[in-house]
């Protein structure tokens, strides 16, 4: 496991990496699973901003600027999946990549507001259910493929959650612990990339993620741990 140590204005901040051919070794292989960096009071998730909104974050360790709090902004906690959103930092007014530190309780509270971004029969019996129920949350939850590091599908399905209004303003200003900028650790794991070396790949430290309460895990259906 390799300590990555980050300079911000005197602030050492760390992120953990491990070679990712040995992470996915232990990841499960399909099912809906959050994969995220985590410890007994915080996880990290991530976005990718221009330069103007990510390094300001990076510098005040929290959102203001450019940034817009009127729009819904979505956070990933699955380092991949956001480096295919972003092209490995390559996308128009995605350069800036960010790993923000925030509570686990607040991102527990998350999953459990979450509303599915289209309906979801299982949860909502109808149609007009599941858009009420998305009149009252500011939380979207949207489940995607998740990504080989050449930006291949995978079985295994990667969670991205929407915020807007409040819950946006909480988690852009009072929940956040910690911004790091990692444009230049993208930016080098993209060169390794582009040299055909993915068996030297390194990224984010990532286990799978349940929250602390067991009925939000069975209302997100997350699939069993141990997933082959």
């Amino acid at each position: 496991m390799n300590d990555l140590v980050w300079r911000q204005e005197e602030q050492a901040v760390k992120l953990l990496t491990e070679p990712y051919k040995e992470q996915k070794e232990a990841w499960p292989k399909d099912g809906r699973h959050i994969l995220a960096q985590f410890d007994d009071d915080t996880i990290i998730v991530y976005q990718a901003y221009r330069p103007s909104i990510g390094r300001w974050a990076a510098e005040h360790g929290a959102f203001g600027g450019d940034f817009s709090f009127s729009r819904m902004s979505w956070v990933k906690p699955n380092f991949l999946w956001m480096m295919y959103r972003s092209g490995w930092g390559l996308k128009e007014n995605q350069e800036i990549t960010l790993a923000l530190r925030i509570r686990r309780a607040f991102f527990d509270r998350l999953l459990s507001e979450a509303v599915p971004s289209s309906w979801d029969r299982d949860q909502f019996e109808t149609e007009q259910d599941w858009s009420r129920a998305v009149g009252r949350s500011s939380v979207r939850l949207q489940w995607d493929p998740d990504h080989h590091p050449s930006g291949a599908k995978l079985d295994r399905r990667a969670i991205q959650l929407g915020l807007r209004g409040e819950t946006l303003e909480a988690f852009g200003r009072r929940e956040l612990v910690e911004v790091v900028d990692l444009s230049e650790f993208v930016t080098e794991q993209r060169l390794r990339l582009a040299s055909g070396s993915v068996s030297s790949l390194l990224t984010p430290r990532e286990r799978v993620y349940r929250p602390a309460d067991p009925d939000v895990a069975i209302k997100l259906r997350l699939a069993d741990e141990n997933a082959a």
